[in-house]
């Protein structure tokens, strides 16, 4: 009997291993996928900002999902996040356009991921058009085969005042 499973251990091993790396073939395959749908995600927040309308901003923030604003102050949940950017596309960010690029893409889990987004902003002040970039921090989670924003950080990036030999912001990863 114990010649038996000693014969037999090897090749559960090997089965075990070849399962497992079954799997890992397929958390590859899922995470190129689960990246274009990351990508979409951060395409939809770009279109919303683009359309001065709060409502389909926000459309892709979890309901409970936590929002630091660029001068430090937070929203809590979709509703402040629709609101609150509703307020700005008509007052103060009306006329401006925003252009968003996912530079990295960090899968923690299968269904969570850190995204970096460096923001290009356009705006109109003082009848003069200027322009801000900002580096966003964004936790997506997967729920019902959907991803959305359950974190975002959103950093302005400021040429003056860096670190010395601070790296520019598109090779922040």
């Amino acid at each position: 009997m114990s010649q038996r499973i000693s014969r037999l251990a090897p090749v559960v091993a090997a089965l075990v291993q070849g399962g497992a790396r079954v799997s890992d073939a397929q958390v590859s395959h899922n995470s190129n996928t689960d990246e274009a749908a990351i990508r979409q995600v951060v395409k939809q927040v770009e279109d919303g900002w683009n359309a001065h309308d709060g409502k389909a901003f926000g459309a892709s923030f979890a309901p409970d999902a936590g929002y630091v604003v660029v001068d430090g102050m937070r929203a809590t949940g979709r509703a402040e996040i629709e609101q609150g950017h509703t307020m700005i596309f008509t007052t103060i960010s009306k006329e401006s356009r925003n252009a968003g690029t996912a530079k990295s893409i960090r899968f923690l889990r299968p269904d969570v991921a850190v995204v970096h987004v460096a923001w290009n902003l356009e705006y109109s002040a003082g009848g003069e058009t200027r322009k801000g970039h900002a580096m966003n921090t964004m936790v997506m989670t997967k729920d019902g085969g959907q991803w959305s924003i359950a974190v975002f950080q959103n950093t302005p990036i400021q040429a003056e005042g860096r670190w010395p030999g601070a790296p520019d912001q598109g090779s922040v990863t």
